[in-house]
């Protein structure tokens, strides 16, 4: 097998990392007042010049800024779209651990109170700074797919600024094509969108309770989810390589939804118009690896059976078993090995220490070396 000079590569990370002591403690100083916005930067800035060094040291041809800036995963992209705004209403979503008792997250509710629109490049200065800290890795952005956005269409207030949700959600997706082209623009070649729709629709629970409002027929989703997902890449460039990464909840260690990709796997890996697909298969929730049969012969798949879950690391036999597993059904060479997800998708992080996170990224560079040379 043939290493790869391009993305995805046949080592791989999916994007958050733990955040650092000092950036919490200067995000909770500039909360009280005691620093101001610059001297914040400041830190965070350091902050992600080492998650670069670490990324490259433990050999990784890809880097990412860790979401090191980032409350959460998505609703800091979400927010920055004109129209987006916070209702004072709450949601909660309990997060499941095995043996350990749940684990609540709580979020504002979703309100839409201007026509939804792109007014600057989001996350664009800190694509800039991540692609000039990097020395030898690719610099890779994460942002929420278009998808993510929508979801908060249906559960939340649209009456501040449309009358059909149609409307709203094809002012989204223009926001996002613009967001694909400012990000290209400022040398962006690797972009991941980060979903949980699709792992959401494997779950008849979550699914009823996500799409129960919008009138269309269960087995329509996944389609109409793909349309909407492959309308925002509509304008994107030839050199710009897109991969998504299908969430199943990543929250201390938690997780949200369970089943195999059997519902979705059709529409999802056959019809969505990226280039990689980063798939979660760490533990048995996720089913067998013959939904994979339906990713196109042009599409890579980047296996996350690592997990950034829990400190132990994985037997290398383990992972090099379940490797040629998958390699049933898509081609070794165009399969990459991953963690399953990120180690923080929010600032909260998983049960981890730096030093485990760091060696769980080793690990995967050593096994994808050994598999793939």
């Amino acid at each position: 097998m043939s290493a790869r000079t391009k993305p995805p590569f046949r080592a791989e990370h999916v994007g958050s990392l733990l955040r650092p002591p000092a950036v919490k403690q200067a995000r909770d100083d500039r909360a009280a007042g005691r620093i101001d916005a610059a001297q914040l930067r400041r830190i965070e800035d350091e902050a992600v010049r080492a998650a670069v060094r670490m990324q490259e040291r433990v050999g990784l041809q890809v880097a990412t800024d860790g979401e090191i800036r980032r409350r959460h995963w998505h609703s800091d992209f979400i927010y920055a779209l004109n129209g987006f705004t916070k209702r004072d209403d709450l949601f909660s979503v309990p997060f499941h651990r095995k043996g350990q008792a749940d684990v609540v997250f709580t979020q504002e509710q979703v309100a839409i109170a201007d026509k939804i629109k792109l007014n600057d490049v989001i996350f664009g200065d800190d694509f800039s700074f991540l692609k000039s800290a990097c020395t030898t890795a690719v610099p890779k952005l994460t942002i929420p797919s278009v998808n993510m956005a929508t979801l908060a269409l249906y559960a939340g207030d649209i009456s501040g600024a449309y009358r059909r949700r149609e409307d709203a959600e094809a002012d989204t997706v223009a926001a996002y094509q613009a967001e694909v082209t400012g990000l290209a623009k400022l040398g962006c070649t690797y972009l991941q969108m980060d979903d949980v729709s699709f792992a959401m629709l494997v779950d008849k629970e979550w699914s009823n309770f996500i799409y129960g409002k919008t009138g269309l027929p269960y087995e329509r989703i996944p389609g109409f989810n793909v349309d909407v997902f492959n309308a925002s890449l509509r304008h994107r460039p030839a050199g710009m390589t897109v991969a998504t990464h299908t969430c199943r909840g990543n929250f201390r260690s938690g997780w949200v939804t369970t089943g195999s990709y059997d519902f979705v796997a059709e529409a999802y890996f056959g019809g969505l118009a990226v280039d990689a697909f980063f798939v979660e298969y760490d533990d048995d929730r996720s089913g067998s690896f013959a939904p994979l049969r339906y990713v196109p012969n042009d599409k890579m798949v980047v296996l996350g059976i690592v997990t950034s879950k829990v400190p132990q690391l994985e037997a290398k036999d383990v992972l090099k078993r379940r490797i040629d597993e998958a390699a049933k059904y898509v081609s070794l060479e165009r399969l990459c090995l991953s963690p399953q997800c990120g180690f923080a998708s929010t600032h909260e992080g998983n049960a981890l220490t730096a030093e485990q996170q760091e060696a769980k990224l080793r690990l995967v560079v050593e096994v994808a070396r050994e598999v793939w040379g």
